[in-house]
């Protein structure tokens, strides 16, 4: 618990002063966002601001993630000289690489739109490529370096647990990771919007990480410790960088953070044994690939007709005239209430085991 604590107050204190600095550097070097001319008034005249923040929510994790664990070793030897408790595992540094290699796609992506002065970056391909390292490299090293289920899971390993074999499982997890980081990616689209959901995201994998942690028999996840670690440090990381992105935004986190955090969400539902509870964790995020995929769908099958006015969805209701921060505000609330289904379903689960009446 107390690493937790240091972990997530390192990160956003890291995160509160780094992107600060980052906003001064990037201004000094007129670094700034293009936007895309189909956008509204309103997101036009954001063109210019700073972006590629997510180089310090990444960079927050990452330190904060290595602190922490140098700093409790370093008390816990204080009082016991003898003991060696590095809590370090694997499966906690695959993740955290695979949020740093996210990380670095999505940084490629946004230095070439800001150099270019264009709203397009790397090409599809490239980036494609550079997704699917981490897609398939992640899940094919975490069966070989750890004792991780391959069952396909809702709220744990044997829920509905059918077992899909360690192919099957790397194949599935490709289909996750880069569903996820597309999606934060769509959702990135307003102030603060991609990032205050992500806050929500990463606190009920906070409390997933940790009661797994707590309950060891029934969830067999002997990782959960350093995972509920990198979600904490996600989680204070994100709300350091949402102070200095709320709207109005001075900076925005680009496909560095959106990638890097759709690469976190979706890492960490593989490795706590909550795949498919993920759905519904990240309900805005699906919600807003479905009204892309109904809009693409649509003007494809049905001679041009699009059911939004632009998607993703966010952009639709602002071309309805709702003001920015109302549509902010109000899919918060509703990120808010998906994080707190999911987790009371995993609580449901919980009590229909028979753990909480062990002794």
């Amino acid at each position: 618990m107390i690493r937790l604590l240091i972990a997530s107050a390192l990160a956003l204190g890291i995160s509160l002063v780094g992107t600060r600095v980052l906003i001064q550097v990037l201004v000094a070097r007129r670094l700034g966002q293009p936007i895309h001319e189909d956008l509204s008034e309103a997101q036009q005249e954001k063109a210019g601001t700073p972006t590629m923040g997510g180089v310090a929510i990444v960079t927050a994790a990452v330190v904060a993630y290595v602190l922490s664990d140098f700093l409790v070793n370093l008390a816990s030897r204080s009082v016991r000289p003898n003991d060696q408790p590095g809590v370090f595992t694997y499966t906690g540094l695959l993740t955290m690489a695979a949020i740093l290699w996210a990380g670095v796609v999505g940084f490629l992506d946004d230095w070439i739109k800001v150099r270019s002065e264009r709203n397009t970056g790397l090409s599809k391909r490239a980036k494609t490529v550079g997704l699917l390292v981490i897609a398939v490299g992640f899940p094919a090293l975490v069966v070989q370096l750890t004792l991780q289920h391959t069952t396909l899971s809702f709220t744990r390993w044997d829920v509905p647990g059918i077992e899909l074999g360690k192919v099957g499982w790397v194949a599935f997890a490709v289909l996750l990771i880069y569903s996820s980081t597309n999606a934060v990616n769509l959702t990135d689209g307003m102030d603060g919007l991609a990032g205050g959901s992500a806050i929500l995201c990463f606190m009920a994998f906070v409390v997933i990480g940790f009661w797994a942690f707590r309950h060891p028999e029934l969830y067999q996840t002997p990782h959960a410790l350093d995972l509920t670690v990198v979600a904490a440090c996600m989680l204070g990381a994100c709300t350091g960088f949402l102070w200095w992105n709320a709207a109005p935004a001075q900076i925005f986190m680009g496909d560095t953070g959106a990638l890097a955090i759709g690469a976190a969400l979706a890492c960490l539902a593989l490795t706590l044994n909550c795949d498919l509870l993920l759905i519904i964790i990240g309900g805005l995020f699906v919600a807003e690939t479905m009204s892309v995929i109904i809009q693409v769908a649509s003007f494809r099958m049905f001679n041009g007709r699009r059911p939004f006015r632009m998607a993703p969805i966010h952009h639709h209701f602002e071309l309805k005239d709702w003001p920015e921060t109302r549509v902010i505000i109000r899919f918060w609330i509703l990120a808010g209430l998906m994080v707190a289904l999911a987790l009371g379903i995993y609580y449901y689960d919980f009590i229909g085991s028979g753990a909480v009446d062990r002794p």
